[in-house]
């Protein structure tokens, strides 16, 4: 089946932004990283830029759904489940954000570090499936 123009769209998106969405939250993180290791309480655009980070994240989980329930386009299991392990640390961090919150530069820093890596497996693994 061919794609559409509008599939076609959401992959050239998804794909071109990924590599921006994991290079902002590796830039965040370092921010996150220079308040804690400063011992500065974060500035409210640090704040922002982590909300920014994350909706960015979100954003791509959104595009690749999309992509594979609606245009029927197989990312290949390993992709899928960076996806998920995305989005559960994206839920783990929501629930225990009152811990986060006792050093909020350096644990937010670190979870934004985490999903940046979990971004770049994503980005590498599209098309691979385990035990192939």
């Amino acid at each position: 089946m061919p794609l559409t123009i509008a599939a076609v769209a959401v992959a050239s998106i998804h794909r071109s932004s990924a590599w921006w969405v994991v290079g902002f939250l590796g830039a965040v993180a370092l921010i996150g990283y220079y308040f804690a290791f400063t011992k500065r309480t974060p500035a409210a655009w640090f704040w922002w830029l982590t909300g920014l980070a994350v909706v960015g994240l979100l954003g791509q989980i959104a595009l690749g759904l999309w992509q594979y329930s609606v245009d029927g386009i197989d990312p290949g299991n390993q992709h899928v489940f960076y996806g998920v392990v995305i989005a559960f640390t994206l839920a783990f961090a929501y629930i225990y954000r009152g811990e986060l919150a006792k050093r909020p530069a350096l644990y937010y820093g670190t979870l934004l570090l985490f999903l940046m890596g979990l971004g770049i497996r994503a980005i590498a693994t599209f098309g691979h499936s385990f035990g192939s």
